[in-house]
């Protein structure tokens, strides 16, 4: 069996019900931008519980035009006030060169991806971009609360950062 069967499989055994029951907009009106990465459950990390925050995830949490588009909707139809960047040691995007890995999928298929893979090099520096990227932006309604911080993944804990 492969792993989306097996996730299939997993989800019918889970008995998770009455999601549809919840309210839509997150209950403590938070955002949180962090990284794809696996080891990272930004809910328990947080001490969250479901319906309470809106998690937007994307390779190395870096804020984007589309982290920027889904924390617009998610301010503006949803109600939440505040956000929180999240990135962490040890990150893959660390040190990935976006031209490199641009020509190397070039090479593969014969295509170059318009959009970057958004690699970085300076972990602190790119969590106070990507928060100052929120606060600049003019879809955003509420910039006054947006902060920045770097998960040791060694402990467990948050460093804020900005």
């Amino acid at each position: 069996m492969n792993e989306i069967e097996q996730a299939i499989e997993r989800n019918r055994n889970a008995g998770v019900s009455g999601l549809g029951e919840m309210p839509a907009p997150p209950r403590r009106k938070l955002a949180v931008v962090t990284c794809m990465d696996a080891r990272i459950d930004a809910h328990r990390l947080l001490g969250l519980e479901p319906g309470d925050a809106h998690v937007i995830r994307n390779a190395g949490g870096v804020v984007t035009d589309d982290v920027i588009r889904s924390v617009a909707v998610s301010q503006r139809k949803l109600g939440t006030r505040e956000v929180m960047v999240i990135q962490h040691t040890g990150c893959g995007m660390i040190g990935l060169s976006d031209d490199e890995f641009r020509s190397e999928l070039e090479q593969e298929t014969g295509v170059r991806p318009a959009w970057s893979a958004e690699g970085f090099r300076d972990l602190e520096q790119e969590v106070r971009q990507g928060v100052e990227r929120l606060r600049r932006s003019p879809f955003l309604l509420h910039r006054d609360a947006i902060a920045g911080f770097v998960l040791e993944l060694e402990s467990g804990l948050l460093r804020r950062v900005v």
